[in-house]
């Protein structure tokens, strides 16, 4: 089995990197950064969330273009994960030095998940020497988790919790929400007829944020498309909006945390109410019954 540590970033495509940019920056309340490592800027603009030196990047090209990373220990555990997802049929690709600088990372492999998500294993990843400064008060605390679109759930469960290390928290109909450490998920697969990154999570400090933000996004005109809620599976308080490229981006705070690793998955019905135990109704492809 491939371990996975954690989630480390997104890369997404934009036709309008400029507007992308600016709505990371100035509405999301992300830092833009420097290129990480020795690597060129080019045509990617970099923001960090949390210690690490990125945890997003917009770079100039298909907007359906996502990729999503992940790290493993060691370049051991890199090269074993490597010869695991060729043995299984998965095409693997090794980065360059020059894709890993632009990564912010020593090395890495990219592969495709089962129903085409573009993913990247990769090894010890760069960290900040400077505290995050965030752009605008919204409270973020770091990059949290995302959303994947799957094709074929219980397949790619599978693939998700045999060939790597995620486990089942809870399933919402047939979609499950993965933890890859105690953080009740870091992954959660959303039924779909294409392949994506579906939604990106940000965690913030405290419901304050999440209102306060609420508020700042109506005042901006930012389409809010889910909440102000409350998960009843992670126990989550949430509000969804609408970016760039119809990228869907998520604040949430105080996710349920699973200590016991002999704790059931619990099984909700596919309904707005397992969405938002506050009553609020998703205006998102994925979440609709």
């Amino acid at each position: 089995m491939i371990n996975l540590k954690d989630i480390l970033y997104v890369r997404l495509g934009t036709r309008d990197l400029e507007g992308a940019a600016r709505y990371a920056q100035t509405i999301l309340g992300l830092e833009p950064v420097a290129a990480p490592g020795n690597s060129k800027n080019g045509q990617t603009r970099y923001f960090r969330s949390d210690a690490r030196e990125h945890t997003l990047a917009y770079f100039d090209g298909d907007p359906a273009d996502h990729t999503a990373g992940f790290e493993v220990a060691s370049e051991a555990d890199l090269d074993a994960a490597a010869s695991e997802l060729e043995r299984l049929g998965h095409a693997v690709r090794v980065g360059t030095a020059a894709e890993a600088a632009a990564r912010g990372v020593e090395a890495f492999i990219n592969f495709r998940d089962p129903s085409g998500n573009s993913l990247d294993l990769a090894i010890k990843p760069f960290f900040s020497g400077r505290r995050h400064f965030p752009s605008r008060d919204a409270g973020i605390t770091g990059f949290s988790h995302i959303g994947l679109r799957t094709t074929d759930a219980p397949r790619d469960e599978a693939f998700w919790t045999q060939v790597l290390s995620a486990r089942v928290s809870d399933r919402i109909g047939a979609a499950p929400l993965l933890r890859i450490d105690q953080v009740h998920h870091k992954i959660a697969l959303f039924p779909s007829a294409f392949p994506g990154i579906q939604h990106v999570n940000h965690q913030v400090a405290e419901v304050d944020d999440i209102m306060r933000s609420a508020y700042f996004l109506r005042e901006n005109g930012i389409r809010i498309v889910f909440g102000p809620g409350r998960h009843p599976t992670s126990g989550a308080r949430f509000v969804y909006f609408e970016g760039p490229d119809g990228m869907i981006y998520e604040y949430s705070c105080g996710v349920r945390l699973v200590t016991d690793e002999n704790e059931q998955p619990r099984q909700f019905p596919f309904k707005p109410s397992s969405f938002c135990m506050w009553g609020s109704k998703p205006d998102i492809p994925e979440f609709r019954d």
